[in-house]
């Protein structure tokens, strides 16, 4: 299983963004709901490397979060709420998460399992990634949350929704990297499962 921790960079100056987060992430299929645990702090258990993946840029994409990933396991059965859970999945995630918040990372996304060497590996990867994802402008945003990964012909129903040409919603697709971080995303999640085969 993966644990992600979740902390506000900094609550006081940017407000409590915990129900923005939250909103985000509700479309992840999680064993344990995402959920606020304490304060500005947010948890969830997903089975599935790609969903860990998937939450863990939602979440870098605004800039205001430390994103913890723990790969381990959890003990079962599973509680109703994310702040009675425990296990080693949970440490995993909160070392990860703690020691962002003491470091100065420009990409805060950190992995911790069992085999640090590969979780090392999965952290390099999440954090091109999330360079790619925090990087984007609004406009880029705009064109890309109404594309679906993977279906061709989409650009022209895009560009008639948003009224702009089809050439500019190609030209937003390659400046923001989308098809780069959709074949990118597969890779990650595979180092991530490989923390958990390899402990």
């Amino acid at each position: 299983m993966f644990t992600l921790t979740i902390n506000q960079t900094d609550s006081r100056r940017d407000g409590d963004q915990v129900p923005q987060l939250l909103k985000a992430l509700r479309h992840i299929p999680a064993r344990l709901d995402f959920d606020r645990s304490v304060e500005d702090e947010v948890q969830g258990i997903v089975d599935c490397p790609n969903q860990a993946v998937d939450a863990a840029l939602i979440a870098l994409r605004s800039g205001h979060w430390y994103v913890g990933i723990g790969a381990g396991p959890v003990d079962e059965p599973l509680p109703n709420q994310i702040k009675h859970a425990s296990g080693h999945g949970l440490v995993y995630a909160r070392r990860a998460v703690d020691r962002l918040r003491n470091g100065k990372e420009r990409i805060p996304v950190a992995v911790e399992g069992p085999r640090a060497d590969v979780a090392h590996d999965a952290e390099a990867i999440l954090r091109l990634l999330g360079h790619i994802v925090r990087e984007r402008s609004g406009a880029e945003w705009r064109v890309l949350d109404l594309l679906t990964p993977g279906v061709r012909g989409q650009q022209k129903a895009v560009a008639q929704e948003l009224g702009i040409t089809t050439q500019a919603v190609s030209k937003a697709v390659a400046r923001a990297q989308w098809n780069e971080e959709h074949a990118a995303r597969p890779a990650a999640a595979r180092l991530l499962a490989l923390i958990l085969a390899a402990g």
